[in-house]
């Protein structure tokens, strides 16, 4: 099954609402593709031994969210992996930034576990199955962290690693919960606190923007160590300039968010945490 649309809301009416085949429990894997033509054969082999891997205790449905591409993504998508059982296809006809793609997978989900994993594959999907156990009942997200002490960095450019701290450690002096990364793609949601966030940045911002929003509004984000590598295949799409700049002004729209919190009533918060 594939859909294309500009703001997709897909019903997967197949998968029924959190299903439960033999006892499983489902959830559902979140994949944003952008220009990742040379990725796609080694992404079907991984997801089919993710689904394999986890398949013993998970009922596991996949959504590929081809973000616009404007290479050969697309058709070679709907080649490889549209024939994959559970496996569906939703494409952007422009390029609307990761996290925009992120958020149409978690939409068009229907269960309430959503895990969200780069398409090139440097956080080892396989860990999944140490992410999911952690949303517990009250966690309404977990992030994999390579910068956790028990987590691992391979091959990856020093001034990448360098950005990648540096925004951390600025996030963790403005946000309540203290954690070695917010930048992270590799991330487990509860998908019903996800659908009604209102994020401004569509791209690499976005994915902080996330967790910026949630903690504001209450919620509990845990961590949990994962391991990094090097893109092998491909080309990362990060304009460097802009998103130095784009962090900056998103601390500053949280900080200003949260110097506001303090001066209200816990009652109050909840309805002063929009970020304009």
């Amino acid at each position: 099954m594939s859909s294309e649309s500009e703001t997709p809301q897909i019903p997967l009416s197949e998968l029924g609402s959190a299903l439960r085949e033999h006892g499983k429990t489902s959830l559902t894997i979140v994949v944003p593709c952008f220009n990742e033509e040379p990725v796609l054969p080694y992404l079907r082999d991984t997801l089919c031994s993710v689904r394999q891997f986890l398949g013993k205790n998970y009922d596991v449905h996949v959504i590929i969210v081809d973000d616009g591409s404007t290479d050969g993504t697309w058709p070679l998508l709907q080649h490889l992996l549209q024939p994959e059982p559970n496996c569906h296809l939703v494409r952007h006809r422009s390029n609307l930034g990761v996290a925009a793609a992120i958020l149409a997978g978690i939409r068009a989900a229907d269960t309430e576990i959503v895990c969200s994993i780069d398409c090139d594959c440097t956080y080892d999907p396989h860990e999944l199955e140490r992410l999911v156990p952690m949303l517990t009942p009250g966690v309404d997200l977990v992030t994999g962290s390579p910068y956790h002490p028990l987590g691992k960095v391979l091959g990856v450019p020093r001034w990448r690693l360098a950005l990648s701290k540096v925004a951390s450690s600025l996030y963790r002096l403005v946000l309540r919960h203290k954690l070695y990364t917010y930048t992270s793609c590799f991330r487990v949601y509860r998908r019903s606190a996800i659908l009604n966030l209102d994020l401004k940045q569509n791209g690499f911002l976005g994915i902080a923007e996330l967790i910026g929003k949630l903690d504001l509004q209450g919620s509990v984000i845990v961590e949990c160590p994962a391991s990094l590598g090097g893109r092998v295949l491909g080309t990362s799409k990060m304009k460097i300039i802009r998103v130095i700049a784009g962090h900056l002004c998103l601390l500053s729209q949280l900080l200003a968010v949260r110097g506001r919190q303090r001066f209200l009533r816990p009652t109050q918060v909840s309805s002063t945490s929009k970020i304009s």
